[in-house]
C-alpha cells in the first residue's frame, strides 16, 4: 500500500503543500488560513487515513512522543504486567513505549540507555540495576525526564515510585508469627538494590521484635546463579536448617526455584514448611496448594510512573523529585 504524504493531501484538497503542513501542525490560524480551508484539509487527511512521519516530525520539533522503558526482565510476570500498564497509560496520551530488559546486567543497562537516547525518546521509566546510579545522574544532567520504578538510589534527586518493601516484609512475617510459626527463613539475593535490602530489614525487624531472629536463617544468593544452581543452593540450605518451619521468598522467581527444591526434598506445603512470596505469579494461584503472596500494586505503580514522567515533560526545569511508596497487599491462600 502506497504511503500517503502531505503532497497527496494537498492535491486532493486543491491547496499548497505549505498550507497542508501548517494545518496539520496546528499553525493554520496563526498563518492566516481560513477556517473553511483548515476544516477541508483536516477532513481530507482523515479520509485518506494520513499518518504523520514521526522521524520528520521529531527532527522538526525535537519530540518523538516516545518513552523508553527499561526493566529487569520483561519475561517476569511482574515486569510484563508493569510494562502493559505503562504502555496502556502512555497510549492514552498518544505516546509510544520502547521497552527492553537489562537481565540485571549493568553494562547492558548503560548500553540500552545510550541506544534510547540516540533514538531521541522523550523520557525514561527505569527499574535500575545495582550500578546504574551514574547513568541516572547522567540523564538528570541532560535534563532528560526520568522516573525510577521498583527500586531507586538513596539521596538521588530523581522521582521514583516503589512498593513499601519494609512494611510488606514485616506484614508477611507477622502473619506467619500469628499462625504459630517462629523459625522463619528468608531466601533472597545478595544485592545492593534497596528494595531487596528493605525486604530483609523488614523481615529482620519483625523477628527481632518478637524475639525469634536468627541470622543463620537468611539465605543470600548471587542474582546471576543459573536456575539449576539456585535450586541446588536452596536445597542445601534447607537440608542444613531442618528446624525451619516457614519460608519467606524475596521474589517470585526465587519461589519458583524453591518449589522445585521442595519437590526434590519431598517437602510438603504447608505440612512441612509454610510459604509466602513477594510478587504474585499465575502459577502460584494454580499450585496445589495455592501460594500466599505479598502482591505489589502494579496498577498504581504503572499509572503513577507515567504521571510523574509527564509532569517532568511539561516543565523539566521546574520539577522537583517526587518519592512515592505504595502499600502491598497480602493475598491469603493455602500455603500457610
Amino acid at each position: 500500500m502506497k504511503r500517503i504524504t502531505i503532497k497527496d493531501i494537498a492535491k486532493a484538497a486543491d491547496v499548497s503543500v505549505t498550507t497542508v503542513s501548517f494545518v496539520l501542525n496546528k499553525k493554520g490560524e496563526s498563518k492566516g488560513i481560513s477556517r473553511e480551508v483548515i476544516e477541508k484539509v483536516i477532513k481530507v487527511s482523515e479520509e485518506m487515513k494520513f499518518k504523520p512521519n514521526m522521524i520528520a516530525s521529531s527532527l522538526r520539533t525535537g519530540k518523538t512522543r516516545s518513552i523508553g522503558l527499561i526493566v529487569e526482565d520483561i519475561s517476569n510476570p511482574f515486569f510484563s504486567d508493569l510494562a502493559r500498564i505503562i504502555e496502556r497509560e502512555a497510549a492514552a496520551l498518544k505516546y509510544r513505549v520502547f521497552y527492553c530488559s537489562t537481565e540485571g546486567d549493568d553494562q547492558r543497562a548503560e548500553d540500552l540507555v545510550q541506544s534510547l537516547l540516540q533514538a531521541n525518546v522523550d523520557g525514561f521509566i527505569v527499574t535500575p540495576t545495582e550500578k546504574m546510579r551514574d547513568v541516572i545522574d547522567h540523564l538528570a544532567a541532560l535534563k532528560c525526564p526520568v522516573v525510577l520504578a521498583d527500586s531507586y538510589f538513596e539521596d538521588q534527586e530523581v522521582s521514583h515510585v516503589v512498593l513499601d518493601n519494609y512494611e510488606g516484609a514485616q506484614a508477611a512475617v507477622e502473619y506467619l508469627l500469628e499462625n504459630g510459626f517462629t523459625k522463619i527463613a528468608f531466601i533472597t539475593n545478595y544485592s545492593q538494590l534497596i528494595q531487596m535490602n528493605l525486604r530483609k530489614q523488614g523481615y529482620s525487624k519483625a523477628l527481632q521484635t518478637a524475639g525469634f531472629y536468627d541470622e543463620s536463617r537468611i539465605l543470600d544468593m548471587d542474582y546471576h546463579l543459573s536456575e539449576a544452581n539456585r535450586i541446588e543452593t536452596i536445597s542445601t540450605f534447607l537440608i542444613h536448617k531442618p528446624e525451619i518451619e516457614a519460608v519467606l521468598f524475596g521474589a517470585n522467581y526465587l519461589l519458583l526455584a524453591g518449589l522445585q527444591s521442595f519437590r526434590n526434598l519431598g517437602l510438603k506445603i504447608p505440612t512441612d514448611k509454610a510459604v509466602i512470596s513477594f510478587d504474585d505469579h499465575d502459577s502460584f494461584r494454580l499450585h496445589s496448594p495455592p501460594i500466599t503472596v505479598l502482591a505489589q500494586p502494579i496498577e498504581e505503580i504503572g499509572k503513577t510512573a507515567v504521571g510523574l514522567l509527564m509532569e517532568q515533560m511539561v516543565s523539566i526545569d521546574d520539577f522537583k523529585a517526587v518519592r512515592e511508596k505504595k502499600k502491598g497487599r497480602l493475598i491469603i491462600r493455602e500455603s500457610v
